[in-house]
């Protein structure tokens, strides 16, 4: 007797890879504004990198790996700013592997008071998917 075997689908990050561009970044940071955590981790890479601008460790302040961990704290943040987002965007593109974005993120945490701060994303990709994120704000104060 034969038996069928099925293989899994490749993985997105081996599929065939999105060109950077602008209108690839505005609709990852679209993502963000939406607070929509599946769509933003749809297009980061299975090992992506988040050095979030803030953190406990030096230099890079926290840094999470993986999309379960990244996810985990997208979710906590937009539950804790609910109205969280990212205006006045500007991006450009390096090359076919690194780009930058600049914003004014604005928010008003549950228990605090409104924020507004000058930033950039560091972007890398990895075959058309975000491997790293790299962020920074103005931090006035």
């Amino acid at each position: 007797s034969q038996q069928l075997r099925l293989t899994p689908e490749p993985p997105l990050e081996t599929t065939m890879p999105r060109p950077i561009s602008i209108e690839y970044l505005d609709e990852i940071q679209d993502g963000f504004n939406q607070h929509d955590v599946d769509a933003i981790l749809s297009t980061f890479t299975t090992d992506c990198v988040w050095l979030m601008a803030r953190g406990p460790h030096a230099p890079e302040g926290q840094k999470c790996i993986g999309k379960k961990e990244i996810g985990d704290v997208l979710r906590a943040r937009y539950h804790d700013i609910p109205d969280m987002r990212w205006e006045e965007m500007r991006h450009w593109i390096c090359d076919d592997t690194k780009a930058l974005s600049e914003w004014v993120v604005r928010g008003t945490p549950q228990n605090g008071h409104p924020f507004e701060y000058l930033g950039c994303d560091l972007w890398e990709f990895k075959n058309g998917l975000v491997s790293k994120k790299d962020t920074y704000w103005k931090f006035v104060g």
